[in-house]
């Protein structure tokens, strides 16, 4: 089957029928995307039927740099031509060096970060079980701390350090993690900080140190909710002087999302360990990363393994990615690009709904899960995509490309304004 006859929708069965005959229950996306999609560039998608869309979705973060960069693809294309392995384990290969090398110069030493890499496989929540296993093997103790609002993956154990009960279903998930209410949220602020510390140096708290607490720099399934500089720094302060270790989950936060390459960046901390994948892969190409402090690289040689964490493509496409951020004139667009987002944002608090802005992502939240998806579909009619998240579904989540002309990004702003304008009256409808 030629790439044109795919492209056009005449493998397998006519139309969009295959999808319902073959594919299981469990897709998501496509139930409220239901275009045929056959290209994408930049921040458009196009369909089989010829609409565009634009893209403010981005593969769930796995597009910060937008669809087919050309200068990562023309990478790929020259890897491909030259024969390069396409599979390697873990073994040496020119790509992998080269990408450590880029990762090491351009995100690494520049922030002082003296961490080891760790490949695990092709998808964040890899990352994150790899955090959960080497920390409690570094601490000998058990228990993880894990804040409401968080989502850190779909499998075994980062599902249970997931607050959302939607994800955890009725999975029957280990113990062992004490989950404590976010900086802020729905509910508004709390003092989780200090609840932390009383039940870790009560000797009579039933809890001690724990093997690692989880957070996310900024909660973006959970609602958008970024953690404060102060809390952030307070959280660092408070897990070093117990000798507890740091673990921040940057899988969505991280590669630029926020404005900075780490989403901690703004609070100026140092984390003992940083879970990275999504955006890392330049071109969205699966790859996960877990970033260590020497001290807890404990592991034994082989004792975690993962068939896929060498993904080499991702290594030529995600060393590409990483030369943007050596680039002033992507630095300066990034900066004025969340200048804009935060304007917008500001726009949408006059009509009377609540927003939090950061970089290049921004919450608004909507009156009831029916009012976010009539906005949604409206968008969609309209040619744009965007997700909702949040507790129930309720908070639009707009998440451009970083690389994004401003051109697009005023058509696509003005797209889901008018969009909220139409769909939403504050006061309509009741949460």
């Amino acid at each position: 089957m030629t790439v044109a006859a795919v492209q056009s929708g005449q493998a397998g069965s006519a139309g969009s029928s295959v999808f319902d005959e073959v594919e299981s229950r469990v897709r998501l996306y496509c139930r409220k995307f239901p275009a045929v999609f056959t290209s994408a560039r930049g921040s458009t998608l196009v369909a089989e039927d010829g609409r565009e869309f634009l893209d403010f979705f981005c593969g769930a973060g796995a597009l910060n740099y937008g669809h087919n960069d050309p200068r990562m693809v023309a990478r790929l294309v020259e890897y491909l031509h030259s024969g390069g392995p396409l599979h390697g384990l873990d073994l040496h290969t020119t790509a992998k060096r080269h990408f450590l090398r880029r990762l090491r110069d351009v995100v690494l030493a520049p922030r002082g970060l003296d961490h080891r890499v760790q490949f695990c496989g092709p998808t964040g929540t890899d990352a994150v079980e790899a955090a959960l296993k080497v920390t409690r093997k570094a601490t000998g103790r058990r228990q993880v701390v894990a804040f409401t609002g968080a989502f850190h993956g779909m499998s075994h154990g980062s599902l249970s350090v997931t607050g959302s009960r939607a994800a955890r279903g009725g999975h029957h998930l280990g113990g062992d993690v004490l989950f404590l209410p976010y900086e802020d949220g729905p509910t508004g602020r709390f003092d989780s900080l200090a609840v932390l510390a009383h039940l870790i140096d009560d000797p009579s708290g039933g809890a001690g140190p724990p093997a690692a607490v989880l957070v996310e720099s900024l909660q973006m399934d959970g609602g958008v909710y970024p953690a404060s500089a102060g809390w952030l720094r307070a959280l660092r302060e408070l897990t070093a002087a117990r000798g507890v270790p740091l673990v921040c989950d940057e899988i969505q936060a991280g590669c630029g999302r926020t404005g900075r390459f780490f989403g901690f960046e703004h609070a100026g901390i140092v984390p003992d360990a940083i879970t990275l994948s999504k955006s890392l892969g330049g071109a969205g190409l699966p790859i996960s990363v877990l970033l260590l402090r020497p001290e807890l690289d404990v592991w034994e040689p082989g004792e975690h393994t993962g068939t896929f964490r060498g993904n080499q493509l991702a290594f030529v496409a995600g060393a590409a990615a990483l030369d943007l951020w050596e680039d002033p004139a992507f630095l300066a667009r990034l900066a004025l690009h969340g200048d804009r987002m935060a304007r917008f944002a500001a726009d949408v608090r006059a009509l009377g709904l609540p927003t939090r802005a950061r970089g290049m992502v921004v919450g608004v939240d909507t009156p009831a899960p029916e009012a976010a998806e009539r906005v949604q579909r409206d968008c969609y009619d309209r040619g744009l995509i965007l997700e909702t998240c949040g507790r129930r579904d309720s908070v639009l989540k707009v998440t451009p490309p970083l690389t994004i002309t401003r051109a697009d990004l005023d058509r696509g702003l003005g797209v889901l304004h008018a969009a909220i304008h139409r769909e939403i009256t504050p006061g309509r409808e009741q949460g």
